[in-house]
């Protein structure tokens, strides 16, 4: 019985040891492959420098049509939001009024300057006889006194002439720029005077200049000595969008900065000028500007989605030529769309994953998606189909 015992139980232990072996071999033969990624090559070529801010549009010119006349409202010759050109017929004031009063200061004219000629006649005449001794020296001096009178009177006519022509014209209001009309503000029948800007009643129409535009925008204090010393090697671009814009939006150029610093804000007022020809931006609108400081040459770009973010900092992994990811620490500067600019680590050319990452380990392999096959040409595909 002892000998049976024993037989079983080596039996039992080498069944065992068999399956073990077995269990090895098959985890061997199921061994994780190297994570599949995709890769990129790092590029380089010349990227600005920038500043990104917001902004708002700002009409180059604000005109407030205020009248130089008092007077009833005859005629409105624009339409509200049209464009009008500089000297187009805006309103028309009640002009009766002033054709009288230029009438009559006419007529003084012509009054003064009859008085002139009849006292330069009596002047020339008592010049004519005064060394005969037939006129005193006082009746000369007296004609004298006369004519001179009589042209400073002639010259307060002309002066209320002129007084009296440009109320005349005042009479019809133009507009003094080229620019967009709002919505006038007086209808026809309105008294208007001269004191329309401090009353109640404010001006006629605002015009406003839209083509050039300004954008009016910020910047930190910090940022002031870049502005400044770029500024003073030439002229600095700036690039202008709406929210929703694609494309690298208007370019324009920056016009003035601010000869203080806010003091509640910490920042500095600057203005770009740039093209609006087709209204795209529009007074008090919102936008966004890059302000290019300058450009970098050969600057190594990587996809966005290539950074990875580890506990000393941002990182990629680098593919090489064994297939071995490297991480790969690095220092990133500004963001160029869906690109970055990497100021240290990467070298162009390198090959960076773009995904797969969170599959990688430091040092061990990795595997590249198999090349797509090149499609089959039309001929190519009609053989086929002949000779199966």
């Amino acid at each position: 019985m002892k000998k049976y015992v024993i037989t079983a139980c080596a039996a039992v232990l080498a069944a065992g040891f068999i399956a073990g072996c077995n269990r090895g071999q098959q985890q061997a033969g199921f061994a994780m492959p190297p994570p599949l990624v995709t890769v990129t090559p790092a590029i380089a070529q010349d990227v600005p420098d920038y500043l990104d801010e917001i902004g708002t549009g700002t009409a180059l010119q604000y005109v407030s049509i205020i009248p130089q006349v008092t007077g009833p409202v005859t005629e409105i010759h624009f339409t509200d939001g049209a464009d009008v050109h500089k000297g187009d017929l805006l309103f028309t004031i009640d002009p009766r009024p002033y054709k009288a009063a230029l009438d009559q200061a006419v007529a003084n004219q012509e009054q003064s300057q009859a008085a002139v000629n009849f006292a330069k006649l009596q002047f020339q005449r008592y010049t004519d006889l005064l060394p005969t001794k037939a006129v005193s020296q006082d009746d000369y001096d007296t004609k004298k006194n006369a004519l001179d009178l009589a042209v400073a009177q002639l010259e307060g006519s002309n002066a209320a002439v002129e007084t009296a022509r440009l109320n005349l014209e005042y009479c019809t209001v133009n507009s003094p720029v080229d620019g967009r009309a709002g919505q006038h503000l007086v209808d026809i029948g309105t008294v208007v005077s001269q004191s329309s800007m401090s009353g109640s009643q404010g001006p006629l129409v605002v015009i406003q200049t839209l083509d050039p535009i300004y954008v009016d925008f910020t910047c930190a204090e910090t940022d002031l000595p870049a502005v400044r010393q770029h500024a003073a090697e030439g002229d600095l671009k700036t690039l202008v969008t709406l929210p929703g814009d694609t494309g690298d939006g208007q370019e324009g150029k920056l016009t003035f900065i601010d000869t203080q610093v806010q003091n509640q804000s910490g920042t500095v007022k600057l203005r770009a000028t740039l093209p609006n020809a087709d209204r795209h931006f529009w007074p008090g609108q919102w936008v966004r500007v890059r302000l290019i400081l300058k450009v970098e040459k050969n600057a190594v770009l990587i996809p966005a989605t290539a950074q990875q973010i580890g506990q000393t900092g941002p990182y990629v992994y680098v593919v090489k030529d064994d297939m071995i990811a490297e991480q790969r620490p690095i220092t990133l500067g500004q963001r160029q769309g869906d690109l970055l600019v990497v100021e240290s680590g990467i070298k162009p050319g390198e090959r960076v994953v773009t995904s797969g990452q969170y599959l990688v380990t430091p040092g061990a392999p990795v595997r590249l998606p198999a090349p797509a096959a090149p499609a089959a040409s039309p001929q190519a595909s009609a053989d086929a189909g002949a000779n199966p």
